[in-house]
C-alpha cells in the first residue's frame, strides 16, 4: 500500500486569525504507531501526525477548540482519538467516534464519558460502519445526545437524503457532501444537500478542498460554500481536515485553506457563527 504524503512541516501563514473560541471541527491524529497500530482493513497508509504537530497549526490559525474525528484507518478502535481528546483537554476538545453493532449500550455510555459527541459513518474510505445500520444506531444514540456524521460520495446523496432527514438525531454531512464542482451547483447531488439543509437537524462541514475539480487554489469551491452558508448559516461548520490523509499529489497549505474560509465568510458575524457559535451549540462547548 502506497504511503500518503506527510503533512506540511512549516507553520501556516493565514492573513487573519479566528475569533476567540474558534473551533476546528474536523481533523485526525495518527499514531504513534507503536501505541496505536493501524487497522489491517484500512484503504490507505497515513504517516504519523502527532498532537504537537497539530497544535502548531491550531496556534497559527487561532484555533482554541478541537473536534478529533476517528479516521477509517483505525476502524472501530477509537483509542488514538480518545487519547487525543484527553491530552488536548476535555474543556476544549471532544471526539467523533466510529462504532458498529458490536458496541452495547454500556460501551456507548463509556464513549460519552470519554468525550465522544457523535458517531461517524464513512462510505468513502471504507473500514467503517455499514450504512444499513444508520437507523438502528441513530435510535440507540438519541438518548445520549450524540449526532451522526456521514461521509458520502455526492452521487449517493439524492437516494440517501430521505433516510437522513428522518433520523431522530442531528446529522452532520462531511466534506460538503462529497459533491463534484465540475457538475455545478444545479447538479442533483448538491441540490439534495441544499434540501437537507432545509431541515433544522442537518449540518454541513465546509471542509471543501476535496470537492474541487480544478485543484489548487480551489477557487471552484466558492459558489458551493457560499450557497451552503446562505442556506443554513447557523448550521455550517469548518475544519482543517489536517493532516489531509489519503492524498498522493499535493497537500493543501492550512493557511490558504483558512483564507478560503475568510473569502466565503468575509464578515465578522459569519466567521463568529461558523467558527464559534455553531460548533458550541452542536458539540456543547462553552
Amino acid at each position: 500500500m502506497k504511503p500518503c504524503l506527510p503533512h506540511r512541516q512549516e507553520a501556516p501563514r493565514p492573513s487573519w486569525r479566528g475569533p476567540a473560541g474558534s473551533t476546528d471541527c474536523h481533523f485526525h491524529i495518527f499514531g504513534p504507531y507503536d501505541r496505536f497500530p493501524l487497522d489491517p482493513g484500512r484503504s490507505y497508509d497515513p504517516q504519523e501526525a502527532s498532537i504537537a504537530d497539530y497544535l502548531r497549526v491550531a496556534d497559527a490559525l487561532g484555533i482554541e477548540r478541537m473536534v478529533v474525528v476517528q479516521p477509517s484507518v483505525y476502524g472501530t478502535d477509537n483509542r488514538c482519538t480518545i487519547d487525543a481528546v484527553q491530552r488536548f483537554g476535555r474543556d476544549r476538545a471532544c471526539a467523533v467516534a466510529v462504532v458498529d453493532d458490536s458496541f452495547d449500550d454500556t460501551a456507548l455510555r463509556t464513549l460519552q464519558a470519554q468525550g465522544v459527541r457523535g458517531l461517524r459513518f464513512n462510505a468513502v474510505s471504507g473500514n467503517g460502519t455499514p450504512l444499513d445500520q444508520l437507523e438502528a444506531l441513530a435510535r440507540r444514540i438519541a438518548p445520549l445526545g450524540f449526532h451522526l456524521q456521514v461521509y458520502l460520495e455526492g452521487h449517493q446523496l439524492p437516494e440517501l437524503a430521505p433516510r437522513l432527514a428522518k433520523l431522530p438525531v442531528q446529522v452532520v454531512i462531511d466534506h460538503m457532501g462529497g459533491v463534484r464542482t465540475v457538475d455545478g451547483v444545479e447538479a442533483p447531488a448538491f441540490q439534495a444537500l441544499l434540501r437537507l439543509l432545509g431541515s433544522e437537524q442537518v449540518w454541513v462541514k465546509l471542509c471543501g478542498y476535496r470537492i474541487s475539480s480544478s485543484g489548487l487554489p480551489y477557487a471552484d469551491v466558492a459558489p458551493f460554500a457560499k450557497a451552503l452558508l446562505a442556506a443554513a448559516p447557523e448550521r455550517c461548520l469548518w475544519g482543517t481536515d489536517w493532516p489531509h490523509p489519503s492524498l498522493y499529489d499535493v497537500v493543501p497549505e492550512d493557511g490558504q485553506l483558512f483564507d478560503l474560509l475568510g473569502e466565503w465568510a468575509p464578515s465578522a458575524a459569519q466567521r463568529q457563527a461558523v467558527l464559534v457559535d455553531n460548533p458550541a451549540r452542536l458539540y456543547g462547548f462553552g
